[in-house]
């Protein structure tokens, strides 16, 4: 079913890879000696745990029933935060619709069922807490912000950031074929969204993509730039991340990237070098006073359970003291989670709080499979990072 082939597909396409993740123990991230930045010693991680609040708010929400326009399950889960308080969380796949009396959901309509099933929507969050769902179409009819140019193409989220009162979102373009496993990487774009309407983006634009990095796995303001964080996903030869910036916070201006020399001092992708290998497709960099913390799920193992953490002294790395923080657990033995990331809309002074996804590789056709039978598992996890320093 596609939420499995598609979003799978991000991690690995190779079955002996799969039989490795049953046969062999999760590795611990290795690390080094912490940077001392500015004189001021690294941040220091404490014992992670489920953010109990998050997690109920999207359970009883996904679960109302009170429209059935409305976010069951999805995942991705970028957040920002609008200069009115409200909170804006981009999703990718996402099941719309009911949810039944024993926790399943109707199969979605490409199935034969009448579940929705966008690529890409909103849920916005209020200050009082309350939520909504922003798609496309109508509420009869729902489709994704922005729907495919045709039935061999989708669009999935990246990160977002806000701009003169307008959010601004990359987004991804695959193509997909008719397997289970058939989804490529194409092009990047940059979609502009009015607060004041969040259900139809105001404009969609190219970015670049010659190198077929997917740019905005992460988004940081910082000193007057915007830092752009890109995967370079090369299946089995690894994911590896790329650093651009621009002026300011629009995401339309001119791009430099990270050279050779360390330094943004090209306008040209071709001259755009590797920074760091083992990130995933999803990640988050945030600032902690003198550091900078690179969150992602690790990819060096295949479906590896390892959020783990980076530390740097500058927005364009050298990312070094690899740290795992959270082992996410696997609830059953076809489960798997990945693109975890930190959340600066909602993290407070002594404690990151964390996303991460879970999807199944349950491959049975019809209603009998697990992302129909257990509308929990296709949904995001939130968990409280404490950190000191």
């Amino acid at each position: 079913m596609r939420p499995l082939s598609l979003r799978a597909a991000r991690t690995t396409v190779a079955s002996a890879v799969l039989a490795s993740f049953f046969l062999a123990p999760p590795a611990s991230a290795s690390a080094t000696a912490a940077p001392v930045c500015g004189g001021t010693q690294a941040p220091t991680f404490g014992t992670a745990s489920p953010n109990t609040s998050l997690n109920n708010a999207f359970t009883t929400y996904g679960n109302s029933n009170a429209r059935l326009d409305d976010w069951t399950g999805a995942d991705s889960t970028y957040s920002v935060k609008l200069p009115d308080g409200r909170t804006v969380f981009g999703f990718s796949d996402t099941f719309l619709g009911q949810v039944r009396a024993d926790g399943s959901r109707p199969m979605t309509i490409m199935d034969g069922g009448t579940t929705p099933f966008p690529n890409n929507t909103f849920v916005v969050r209020s200050t009082s807490g309350a939520m909504t769902t922003a798609h496309g179409g109508t509420v009869a009819n729902p489709t994704a912000l922005l729907p495919p140019r045709d039935a061999s193409h989708l669009y999935w989220a990246a990160d977002m950031t806000v701009h003169n009162g307008e959010v601004q979102q990359p987004y991804r373009e695959y193509w997909k074929g008719t397997g289970p496993w058939q989804v490529k990487f194409e092009r990047n774009v940059l979609a502009r969204f009015s607060t004041s309407n969040l259900n139809q983006p105001v404009s969609v634009t190219d970015l670049p993509s010659s190198r077929k990095i997917m740019w905005g796995s992460a988004l940081l303001r910082d000193g007057g730039y915007t830092y752009i964080y890109g995967t370079e996903d090369l299946g089995a030869d690894g994911k590896h991340l790329y650093i651009a910036r621009v002026n300011g916070t629009d995401l339309r201006g001119t791009w430099s990237y990270r050279t050779s020399s360390g330094l943004f001092d090209s306008t040209s992708e071709a001259a755009a070098v590797r920074v760091l290998s083992g990130v995933s497709n999803e990640f988050s960099v945030s600032k902690r006073g003198n550091f900078y913390i690179l969150l992602t799920h690790d990819t060096k193992e295949a479906f590896s359970a390892q959020i783990d953490t980076y530390l740097s002294c500058s927005p364009a790395g050298p990312f070094t003291d690899e740290r795992t923080v959270y082992l996410a657990p696997q609830a059953k033995p076809l489960h798997y989670s990945y693109n975890s990331h930190a959340h600066a809309s909602l993290t407070t002074t002594n404690n990151l709080v964390v996303s991460y996804n879970v999807n199944t590789l349950d491959e049975t056709k019809g209603e009998l499979n697990e992302n129909y039978q257990d509308v929990t598992v296709y949904r995001p996890r939130f968990i409280n990072v404490p950190v000191t320093g």
